[in-house]
């Protein structure tokens, strides 16, 4: 108390000085000498719990040690390029304070970085261990920016797990986390982060996260913002929602390489934060700036792997990447094509010009022909020049697809069944029983993909290659196997089973969700006479089943198979459905069926009960009509 009510009285004085008019030199002198018998009194009443005078402190006390200043060993310490240089100003009577051993210590980091095979000589060398122990006492004096600068280059030393040194530097930091700048915990963590978990200091990572996630609103700057995101994001999901809100404040002062990044590092962690994405997507619409090869394909991938879906980025990334494909490399090629086969979007100029590249390139390697193959086949996308592009595509495939992964060759041969270009002898290797075999019982998501890929190509070769002859699938597999336990009802296959069921009248006159033996479910299946009326389907033969069962069709009889076709299952922007739908119905016409599509935007058109009966009785008689026209 007495030394806060000196310190007031003290200001109290300076302040009458300033504001008080001026005196005359007797006048100063007596006012002075008040103070002073003041000051020396009060240090009287106190001189039991303060052992000097109160004035002293006053006068004295520092809040902050200065730096050193620059000396001779500072420009020494720079200059080495070798470790030994710097050890050797231990032992040359240089003058060292506090910082020194530290930054010695640093540049010795910097040093094996650039020449890494010095480092198991060093760790002999009793003058390094002289100055680690040299550091470790002054640990308590080192300034904020050295310190962390420092453990970050004792973590790339080889030093022990258990070393004390570093743990001793790993506790000072923890003791000065809430001291520092928020610059430098965005330091640490950028620079450290991935070494605090390979030498198990989780305890300084969990207080070093807890700080940055308090304190992110001292964020100034897009590029820590960034890099904090890219280091650390993945390891706090609250850290990370505060750096996307910050990313939110910050992105207009993006440049392309900062929206590039932010981009690749939620594709990374694949976080689908849409109002980030959007943001993002706006800004790289409406500036300006060139955007570099390797921008443009990380953002199409990045766009990809989130699916998030923007019209006017993807026009200007497919518009900017044109003039660059014939300077690509053969995996920037099915790099580029498989994220825009994920982004179902068909850009003809781009994807011909994929084509073309694909037909120049001498040397082509076989897995990134097979990648943009797939993309092709998901986008059911035919190039002008087919003839040569599927010849070359058999031409590298020939010796190879028996040297593929056994995915992978199902894949390859998936692909050319949905482009209908696939040949017997490609058939024949995926459908052989060493193969198929190996995804009979298949437990996994990928393995179950595969088999129902398996099942379709099953189709092909029984329903589109007359002149195929087998192997074929076991009839006691042919059956589709669904994706999830119980598939929730979509609206439209909701509304359209119910409707079907007021059309039909009766449940024998309709199946719905009908799984046949190429590998698709149909959503509806009935049976017409030659009268065009409902027939009792249950009491008729249905070669599409695993195990068809029942009375031949009568003369006449036709099988309508309804299809319904989602928003998901076409090309974005687009009414033509992607590559495996199209398949979907050529085999269910092969089959036999007459096919009646339900696609979503006819009926999201259809307000009343009446109107979409009506459509779906409309449907029936084109379908119908069709037919007798063929």
């Amino acid at each position: 108390m007495a030394a806060r009510l000196m310190k007031r009285c003290t200001y109290l004085l300076k302040e009458f000085s300033r504001l008080a008019p001026p005196v005359s030199p007797a006048g100063s002198l007596r006012l002075v000498g008040v103070a002073h018998k003041a000051l020396t009194s009060s240090a009287a009443l106190t001189s039991s719990n303060f052992p000097g005078s109160l004035s002293e402190p006053v006068e004295k006390q520092t809040i902050f040690t200065p730096y050193p200043e620059r000396q001779e060993v500072d420009q020494l310490i720079e200059k080495a390029t070798q470790p030994e240089e710097i050890l050797d100003l231990l032992g040359a009577g240089h003058c060292l304070h506090q910082n020194h051993a530290a930054l010695m210590l640093i540049q010795i980091s910097r040093l094996l970085s650039e020449k890494p095979e010095g480092k198991a000589t060093l760790c002999q060398d009793t003058r390094f261990q002289q100055l680690l122990q040299l550091a470790n006492s002054q640990v308590a004096t080192v300034w904020h920016g050295t310190l962390v600068k420092l453990l970050r280059s004792l973590y790339t030393l080889p030093l022990p797990s258990g070393s004390k040194e570093l743990q001793s530097v790993e506790q000072e930091v923890r003791w000065r986390l809430r001291r520092l700048k928020y610059k430098h915990l965005a330091f640490l963590a950028e620079s450290s982060a991935s070494h605090m978990q390979q030498r198990d200091s989780q305890e300084l990572l969990t207080e070093l996260l807890v700080h940055l996630e308090r304190r992110w609103a001292e964020i100034e700057d897009g590029r820590t913002l960034v890099a904090l995101m890219m280091k650390t994001g993945h390891l706090s999901e609250s850290l990370m929602t505060r750096l996307e809100d910050k990313c939110l404040e910050l992105v207009e002062q993006f440049g392309p390489e900062d929206l590039r990044k932010v981009l690749v590092t939620l594709a990374a962690q694949n976080r689908r934060s849409v109002p980030l994405l959007r943001a993002v997507s706006y800004h790289l619409v409406q500036k300006p700036f060139a955007l570099p090869k390797n921008t443009l394909l990380d953002l199409a991938y990045a766009y990809g792997k989130l699916s998030f879906h923007q019209t006017q980025v993807f026009q200007r990334l497919a518009a900017d990447l044109l003039p660059c494909v014939p300077n690509l490399t053969p995996g920037e090629v099915a790099r580029c094509a498989k994220s825009f086969a994920f982004l179902k979007w068909l850009n003809f100029p781009l994807f011909e010009a994929f084509a073309q590249y694909m037909l120049r390139a001498p040397d082509i390697p076989l897995p990134h022909l097979c990648n943009v193959l797939l993309a092709f086949a998901r986008l059911n996308f035919h190039p002008e020049q087919s003839d040569k592009f599927f010849s070359l595509v058999h031409e590298k495939l020939g010796p190879a697809l028996a040297g593929l992964d056994a995915v992978m060759q199902v894949d390859v041969v998936w692909a050319l069944c949905v482009l209908q270009q696939v040949r017997p002898m490609e058939l024949h290797q995926v459908l052989q029983p060493q193969l198929h075999s190996l995804f009979l019982d298949a437990r996994s998501p990928r393995d179950q993909s595969t088999f129902q890929k398996l099942l379709h190509i099953n189709a092909t070769a029984q329903l589109e290659q007359q002149e195929y002859t087998g192997p074929f699938l076991p009839a006691a597999n042919l059956r589709p196997r669904p994706s999830a336990p119980s598939p929730q009802m979509t609206p439209l296959q909701k509304e359209l089973q119910e409707s079907l069921e007021k059309l039909l009248g009766s449940p024998e006159h309709g199946s719905f969700a009908v799984p046949t033996q190429y590998g698709w479910v149909l959503d509806a299946e009935v049976l017409l006479d030659a009268e065009g009326q409902f027939l009792p389907l249950r009491k008729f033969v249905a070669p599409h089943l695993p195990q068809p069962d029942g009375q031949p069709l009568p003369a006449g009889a036709k099988r309508l198979a309804f299809l319904r076709w989602e928003f998901p299952n076409f090309n974005s922007r687009s009414k033509d459905l992607l590559g495996r739908f199209v398949m979907a119905r050529r085999h269910m016409m092969a089959a036999g069926f007459l096919v009646v599509d339900v696609p979503f935007y006819e009926w999201l058109e259809l307000k009343s009960q009446w109107q979409k009966g009506a459509y779906l009785k409309d449907k029936i008689r084109k379908a119908v009509a069709e037919d007798l026209a063929k």
